[in-house]
């Protein structure tokens, strides 16, 4: 059976000073450090780490499958 691509993109309202305009910057650096350690250690293939406002953007490419606890449960604790 061939392999399947999962993308998960998924968003975290981390919440920001003085409104809802911007993701603190060491959340980043936070946010792009745990998932390349997923990669690193095989959870993800790949990802990238971004923001709309004051919500943090994971997206990662695996192949674990819809709703995979191992890939929702780095996106929280991230």
């Amino acid at each position: 059976m061939p392999r399947k691509t999962t993308i998960s993109l998924i968003k975290c309202d981390v919440g920001s000073l003085a409104g809802h305009h911007v993701v603190p910057k060491p959340l980043l650096k936070i946010a792009e450090q745990n998932l390349k350690g997923a990669m690193e250690e095989g959870l993800v293939n790949s990802y990238y780490v971004s923001n709309v406002g004051d919500d943090l953007e994971l997206l990662m490419v695996h192949e674990r499958g819809e709703s995979n606890p191992e890939v929702h449960k780095l996106a929280w604790d991230t």
